[in-house]
């Protein structure tokens, strides 16, 4: 009789390190939307401003940097106005930073519910990376406001057709972020000196990805160095799409995407790996 019973959900082991299951997560898409919906309610509930939070920090990140490196230091902002210079690079380095940081927690932060109930472990960093293109969504409503003001006051700006590829590299760098994360979070179950590395890692490497300092204040050495930077080239990218200004390498731009991708097949690997025996570790 058992034998006979069509089961909706059976839970076998892996049998295979590339076994990854992923039509098994987009089975769970219901589970994501409302993990999604939950991580957005949750972070801003009881609190007076909302969802104003999103943009207070763009905004007085922008204004500090603006005071620090370009009224004081004097630093190029390739002939980008300074507010605009430095809120494009907050904007955007913001929505891969949150997606490495809240996804390089995964197993830890989430293990009493890992413990307790099967669902594919990949849907938890997912929805982290949905939930966050939200909040990138309401900062680009920001940006959008600056860019008009000074798109008609100034001659600066200079957008040109590949600003239609911009939604793609917003993707690849929320594809970036996931993948190092889940590494991250995969190191972290076991050895948790990865949590304080990746502390002030982060920090690091937004000052070696260009988001406060042009390409172009390096020499060409250094830039062909800073091209392996999958946020470098993106973020560069980005700023000349939007404003004429900056360095668009399609050739850089390819490579930058087949890291992200391989990145992501080894930490879906990782991940997955790790997954089988975390709750001993946790």
């Amino acid at each position: 009789m058992q034998e006979n019973t069509d089961w909706d959900i059976i839970v076998k082991p892996k049998s295979s390190l590339f076994q990854l299951n992923l039509k098994e997560v987009w089975a769970y898409k219901d589970l994501i939307l409302l993990m999604v919906k939950r991580d957005i309610t949750s972070v801003y509930k009881q609190t007076i401003l909302g969802p104003v939070w999103m943009i207070i920090q763009p905004i007085f990140t922008t204004a500090i940097y603006t005071f620090t490196f370009s009224s004081t230091a004097k630093m190029s902002t390739d002939n980008i106005p300074p507010v605009l210079f430095y809120l494009i690079g907050q904007v955007f380095w913001n929505y891969f930073s949150d997606s490495l940081n809240k996804t390089s927690n995964t197993f830890i932060a989430n293990a009493g519910v890992f413990g307790k109930v099967y669902f594919p472990r990949l849907v938890m960093p997912i929805s982290v990376i949905i939930s966050n293109l939200v909040k990138l969504g309401i900062q680009l409503g920001l940006l959008l406001i600056i860019y008009l003001y000074y798109y008609f006051t100034t001659d600066s700006l200079h957008p040109n057709i590949y600003i239609l590829f911009v939604p793609i590299f917003i993707i690849f760098l929320g594809i970036f972020g996931l993948s190092l994360g889940v590494i991250f979070s995969s190191l972290t179950t076991k050895y948790r000196d990865f949590t304080f590395l990746l502390g002030f890692a982060v920090q690091l490497i937004m000052f070696a990805s260009c988001v406060v300092f042009p390409l172009s204040m390096y020499s060409q050495k250094i830039q062909n160095l800073l091209a392996y930077n999958p946020i470098v080239t993106f973020m560069e990218a980005i700023r000349f799409s939007l404003t004429g200004n900056g360095s668009f390498n399609i050739v850089n731009i390819l490579i930058s995407q087949a890291i992200i991708i391989l990145f992501l097949f080894f930490g879906i690997i990782m991940f997955s790996k790790t997954e089988k025996t975390f709750m001993d570790s946790v």
